[in-house]
């Protein structure tokens, strides 16, 4: 009985922690710039990578490209500051997208080919997670 006990004090002072700071359990979410997201919170929380996909396959199979779950507008509207007012990196420790990311252990790949802050224009400079990208650029092939 008393192991239990000992068991259960344990187990309650990471939630009363959490309890005290006012967060409870989860990662801590910097709320978007804009006025609301292009769908309602919980959904874009549990759908937001279908979405993403379903984005993607509009733009690059079909040629249609919307904004409204593009890529670029979800960073627009997710990416914060630093303290000189210039854009960080959206998959930086504590940023929008990393904060739930790292929670949850999950990988994000979208930054290895799109900007990972507004106004970059290019490739977030990460290596390719596809190596066999290299034989298909002719430039590369000896």
């Amino acid at each position: 009985m008393r192991a239990l006990v000992l068991l259960l004090a344990v187990l309650a002072i990471p939630a009363a922690a959490a309890a005290q700071d006012g967060r409870g359990f989860g990662p801590v979410i910097p709320k978007g710039k804009g006025e609301q997201c292009v769908a309602e919170t919980d959904y874009m929380r549990r759908f937001h990578m279908t979405e993403l996909t379903h984005q993607r396959d509009e733009t690059m199979q079909r040629g249609v490209r919307t904004k409204r779950f593009s890529l670029n507008e979800c960073v627009t509207c997710h990416a914060t500051t630093d303290s000189a007012g210039r854009p960080v990196s959206i998959n930086a420790p504590g940023q929008f997208c990393a904060s739930c990311h790292e929670y949850a252990a999950v990988t994000i790949d979208c930054f290895q080919c799109h900007a990972a802050k507004p106004g970059d224009g290019g490739r977030a400079g990460l290596p390719s997670p596809f190596p066999m990208t290299a034989a298909a650029n002719p430039e590369t092939v000896q």
